[in-house]
Order: C-alpha cells, then structure tokens, then sequence
C-alpha cells in the first residue's frame, strides 16, 4: 500500500511534469533519510559498493518511471512495470545468488506477475506503445537493482541504515542533476509541492525499508513478488481515486495474484 500510494501521488500531481514531480518525491525521501541517519549505526564496509552501485541504477530507475507515467496511465504502467520485475528477478537471483526457487514458489511467482500483467491491460482500449516500453525498462532495472540492494542489505549488518544511506546518497545525485539540468525553476515546483513529496518520500522510503528487511530473512524472488501485490492496492486507487475505471478482467487479476500470495506459502 505504501508503494502503491506514493506512485499514485506522483502520477495525480498537478503539475504536470513527471520528471520534477519524481524530484520531488525524491527531495522527501532525501529529508526523510537525512533526519533518521544520525540515530543509526553505519552500514557494515562490505555493503558500501552495492551502495554505490545502485545508486547510479536507480537513477535510471527514477528517469524510466518519470516517462512511464508520461505516456501511460497509473494502472497501465504500474502493473507493467511491477509485474514484469518478479520474473526477472527469479531468473537473475538463480543465476547470481545461486536462489532456485522451490516448484509452489516458481508457480506462485507466475501466478502473481500473470494477474499482475492482466489488471495491467484489462482495459481494451489500445494503449501508448511508448508507455509500455518505457514500464518494461523500468521494470528491467527494478529487476537489477531489487538483487544488488538484496545482496548489499544483507552484506550491511542493517537493512534500514542501509536503505536510508542509500535513498540519501542516490537522492543527492539526482537532484544534484535535477538542478543543473532544471536550475531555479525546479527549486521553486519543489518548494511548491513539498508536503507532496515529504509524503512521498516518507512512504517510498518505508516500503524499501520493508522490502529489504525481508530479504535478509526470506528469498529475494518471493520477497519480490510479494511486493508487487501493491499493484492491487494501485488498481484500487486508480479507479476509485483517478478514475480509470476497474471491472471483472481486473478483478480477475486481482484475485489471481491473491491466489499466487497463498501459493507460496503452501
């Protein structure tokens, strides 16, 4: 729900800028870490090159997101997006951290992407070929970055001092480009929108904090796939909120993806 609900402020922004509207939310998070820092223990040494590697992907991250939601509606591209990301990261956790997953968990990974990837076009209406090229980017990065950060919060000693000195780190980047590729104007939309991205921020940071804490105690797949039943929680708030509509194809991939989440737990 935190996922979901952070994505859903950046896409119903009025700005209209997706890429200043993803800075904001960014410049949040970026606050949100900094305040927590000082009362939490450094990351163990081993973890700070995943740090620094995954910093410079989730820049990657942040500029896929801004033009999927440019050119696609939030229940198209978040479900593209999320959906996709499991069953890549199962293939790339049995390849890299030698994590094959047990056959129940393999079909409740599919089962979930596949609900998740038909709530994703269970409208009819033809949607932007650039908007699911850029979700199917998105979600090739999510992939890469869910195994680095996965590995690296559990090299850390800390997955929540890991998280927070990464959001902190990978936000300073951004916004750092942000500023010289915007300048003044982009300091004023966020000085504008800031209670929209203290919200954001707070909620981003929370559910990768999760996330990460769960990887160090379960398998990085199933933790993934667990994840992406925020896409439930979008579907909702797109419909209900955004108004893009919801009907029985959705409901269908709503409850597949409940079916998956019990799968796994056979």
């Amino acid at each position: 729900m935190l996922h979901a609900g952070w994505n859903a402020l950046l896409k119903s922004s009025g700005g209209g800028d997706p890429l200043l509207d993803t800075a904001t939310v960014v410049a949040g998070s970026t606050a949100c870490s900094l305040v927590a820092l000082p009362f939490l223990p450094l990351p163990d040494s081993e973890a700070w090159l995943f740090v620094a590697l995954s910093t410079f992907i989730h820049f990657g991250y942040y500029l896929t997101l801004a033009q999927a939601y440019r050119t696609g509606d939030l229940s198209f591209a978040y479900p593209l997006m999320r959906g996709s990301a499991p069953l890549l990261v199962t293939v790339l956790g049995a390849v890299f951290l030698r994590e094959l997953p047990q056959p129940h968990v393999i079909v409740g990974i599919l089962l979930i992407s596949i609900g998740i990837i038909g709530i994703a076009f269970a409208r009819r209406e033809r949607h932007p070929p650039a908007a699911a090229w850029w979700a199917f980017a998105n979600a090739a990065i999510i992939a890469v970055y869910t195994l680095v950060d996965g590995t690296g919060a559990r090299a850390s000693g800390n997955a929540l001092s890991y998280v927070l000195w990464l959001t902190f780190i990978e936000g300073i980047v951004f916004l750092g480009w942000i500023l010289w590729r915007r300048g003044a104007p982009a300091i004023g939309y966020v000085h504008i929108q800031w209670r929209r991205g203290l919200i954001g921020g707070f909620c981003s940071v929370a559910a990768y904090a999760i996330v990460l804490w769960a990887m160090t105690r379960a398998p990085v797949a199933a933790v993934a796939a667990l994840r992406e039943t925020s896409v439930i929680f979008a579907a909702l708030i797109g419909a209900l909120w955004l108004k893009e509509g919801f009907g029985l194809a959705r409901l269908a991939g709503a409850a597949t993806v409940v079916i998956g989440v019990a799968t796994l737990k056979l």
